[in-house]
């Protein structure tokens, strides 16, 4: 109680008292009930509403139902914490957590009456209906055969069941209204992420798929079980799209990006259970990225062997930080055809997949400066080959600035750890902020590189005993010297290598 008071600075109000904590005995009993108010409590609510605190006053015995209402609008207005006991692993107290919640917590909003809208939030499998798409209806109402349309995608799909998900079990409810959690059947294209029915801008809002920052490479157990294994990570991509899988089929390799060592273990878990897969992941990677050093130009003239023309020279230069790509073209269609520009746009992305030092290239400007096309020799074709050789040209020009990714981090923990964890994140050279001290605890903001800190939570939570917390989220790319970072091959065959990549892009090279 105390330390929930100081370090979450908040007063709640307890529902219950504990006897025997400790014991093997231990129970717990409830002082707030009509048979029994705790007076500390019925205080709190009264000075909190003055029509309460007018009748308490006067000394009238007011009902329990009345103070539990005053306790349940506090709540919802975040202006009350009730409080109460367990310990789940002995099962004790979950039964009275449970009904508190039904009581106090406050329902989920939506209006059953407006158009359907829905937030997918998670993807199940049936061994008879197949996928069940797990979702949060936001609005409106959905129905068993009801046609729905998934957002982004134009698919639309007839619902065959409406599921109410139950531990181990399932019931066929036939609906499902706005603020119901529902399993939906028959939705094959149905991805964690998606919108269905009606575009709902507040659940837009809300989901945020979070920034991978490790690569790994998955083996299957059995050899044999490879082209079983990349078959499963590809559907379980198409489910997830915060799963991203790259098949590397001329290594034989697979790659996953993932957020950390707990998704591996879920993920190999799941692909034993659901496709009777064994699998292994290798120790993952930090995900890299690089961005032009300086600004310069490339070029490209893909004429030989005939019939091909394609002739491109693009201007590169730096962009800032998180800014992505970006493309512009400066010549006409007299120079290139439009439909011929057109492939130069959308092969750019491709392009950049890979950069000199492995890495995907970002936070670049790109301009198409100069070009030309001949009537009788270009084909688009020629410019999708054309144009990563001209892009990889000046990238060598510009040379390249390793990025690596950096997370902020909050550390909350007693103040005679304080010079220990600066220590630690001085190390791994991160930076911080000025402590916030708080009744002998500390709160420290900063910025932690990925690769020096991935096993560092487990290193905070032992050196403190379980005491000090520690919190991350993306924060975004920062420049890395080359001999902290990973520079890898290139994968497949580089541009570079014009020759062997040409003959690699025209299908004459096996």
């Amino acid at each position: 109680m105390k330390e929930i008071k100081d370090e979450l600075h908040l007063s709640p109000l307890c529902l219950q008292h504990c006897h025997d904590e400790g014991e093997s005995n231990a129970r717990f009993e409830s002082c707030w009930s009509a048979e029994n108010m705790d007076p500390s409590i019925t205080e709190t609510l009264a000075a909190s509403d003055e029509s309460l605190l007018e009748r308490y006053f006067e000394g009238e015995q007011i009902p329990f139902d009345d103070f539990n209402l005053q306790l349940k609008k506090l709540v919802g207005e975040k202006a009350a914490t009730p409080l109460l006991f367990g310990a789940a692993k002995y099962g004790l107290g979950i039964e009275e957590l449970l009904n508190a919640v039904v009581v106090y917590l406050p329902s989920p909003a939506g209006d059953s009456q407006k158009p359907f809208s829905a937030l997918v939030y998670g993807i199940d499998h049936d061994k008879i209906m197949g996928k069940v798409a797990m979702v949060r209806v936001l609005q409106g109402t959905v129905r068993n055969r009801d046609t729905v349309k998934i957002q982004g995608r134009e698919i639309e799909e007839k619902i065959t069941q409406v599921r109410r998900m139950l531990p181990g079990k399932f019931e066929d409810i036939g609906s499902a209204s706005a603020g119901e959690l529902a399993g939906l059947c028959g939705l094959s294209g149905a991805r964690i992420g998606d919108i269905l029915g009606n575009q709902d801008e507040t659940a837009a809002a809300e989901v945020r798929i979070q920034q991978p920052l490790l690569s790994v490479q998955v083996q299957a157990v059995n050899s044999k079980d490879y082209p079983a294994l990349a078959a499963a990570l590809l559907e379980l991509s198409e489910e997830d799209p915060a799963l991203e899988f790259e098949w590397l089929r001329e290594e034989a390799e697979l790659q996953l990006k993932l957020m950390g060592w707990i998704q591996m273990e879920i993920l190999e878990q799941l692909l034993l259970d659901r496709f009777n897969l064994a699998a292994k992941f290798e120790n993952p990677t930090v995900i890299y990225k690089e961005t032009p050093s300086t600004t310069a130009e490339g070029f490209v003239r893909y004429w030989m062997p005939k019939p091909c023309w394609a002739i491109l020279k693009f201007l590169i230069e730096p962009g800032e930080r998180g800014s992505g790509i970006q493309y512009k073209s400066e010549i006409g269609v007299n120079d290139v055809l439009q439909k011929y520009q057109n492939e130069v746009e959308r092969t750019i992305p491709v392009a950049l997949k890979q950069g000199i030092k492995g890495w995907e290239v970002t936070d670049l400007k790109i301009t198409l400066i100069e070009g030309e096309d001949h009537e009788m020799h270009s084909r688009p074709g020629d410019f999708v080959i054309a144009t990563p050789m001209g892009i990889m040209d000046g990238l060598v020009n510009t040379g390249t600035t390793l990025l690596e990714p950096i997370v902020r981090f909050r550390i909350q923990a007693t103040e005679d750890l304080l010079g220990a964890i600066t220590s630690d994140i001085t190390r791994m050279r991160g930076s911080f902020e000025s402590p916030v001290m708080d009744s002998g605890r500390f709160t420290l903001h900063g910025l932690l590189p990925v690769s020096t800190s991935l096993d560092y939570p487990v290193k905070l939570s032992s050196r403190s005993g379980g005491k000090a917390r520690i919190s991350t989220h993306f924060h975004g790319y920062s420049d890395c010297p080359d001999e902290l970072g990973v520079i890898r091959p290139f994968k497949g065959i580089s541009p570079l290598d014009t020759a062997k990549y040409i003959l690699k892009a025209r299908k004459a090279l096996s």
